[in-house]
Parts: C-alpha cells; structure tokens; sequence
C-alpha cells in the first residue's frame, strides 16, 4: 500500500490548531500519532480500492491530487462529531470520494505516464443457446 499523505501534509493543508482539535484524544496538548497514522492509513486503503481499478499499484510516483484526497479523507475520520465545521468536512469528503469514483472509472486521469492501466477485465463466455422461443430442443 502507497503512502499519500503524511502528518506534515495535515498540518500543512489544516494548521497544527485544527489538527489538535480533532487528533488529541488524551488532552495533553500534542497530537496522538499514532491516531493520525491509523486515519492515514485508512485513508490510503480507501484511495487503493479506487486507484486499483485503473492503475497498477504501487505507483510508482504519488500525485499531488492523492496527497489532497488522503489529507481531506484522513482530517475527515479525525474529526470529532462536535467540531463546528462538520458539514465543511463532510462535503471535502465527498467531494473526494466523487474524484475518486472519476478515476476509478477511468474518466479522470492522474497523469502518471508509468503507470500501465489494469488490463484485467471480466469477460463473459458460453456455449451458444439451446433453448429460445424460436428453437426447440431436439
């Protein structure tokens, strides 16, 4: 699994404020790691389930719009339900889930020249009919 967004991205796109807010979970000031890495990494996971169904993972390079989508799912699953912004939130999330779905479908690309598209898809055979309105079984 690829790594698309760090602690440092969150910080970077929210402040160390709102991160606080929604990643201090004992009330001592700091931001819980590990509560960050395991919304990151849930995050990442969600985005493979997309990503894989167009590209072959790992990709080889992470693209500025992953690291977006990861940091908005990631804050998302952070945030506590009593945050004023909920709805803010909520709608960024969506709004990543909607590109991704995109992507998934192939109608929007990551413009990532290495990356060979899935080849594998299903494929449907048998043998010719032998019942139908107008043949009978002999």
């Amino acid at each position: 699994m690829a790594v698309y967004a760090t602690l440092q991205n969150l910080l970077d796109r929210f402040g160390t404020d709102a991160l606080l807010i929604a990643a201090d979970r004992d009330g001592d000031g700091q931001v819980d790691a590990d509560v960050v890495e395991q919304a990151l990494a849930d995050a990442d996971a969600e985005i493979d389930t997309y990503v894989g169904q167009q590209y072959q993972l790992p990709l080889p390079m992470v693209p500025r719009i992953l690291t977006k989508l990861a940091v908005d799912i990631a804050f998302d699953t952070l945030s506590p339900e009593a945050d004023t912004a909920t709805e803010h939130r909520q709608t960024r999330r969506e709004k990543a889930v909607q590109l991704l779905k995109l992507i998934a479908r192939g109608e929007v690309s990551l413009g990532i020249q290495q990356a060979s598209p899935v080849s594998i898809k299903p494929e449907i055979s048998s043998r010719p009919r032998r019942w139908g309105r107008d043949r009978r079984l002999t």
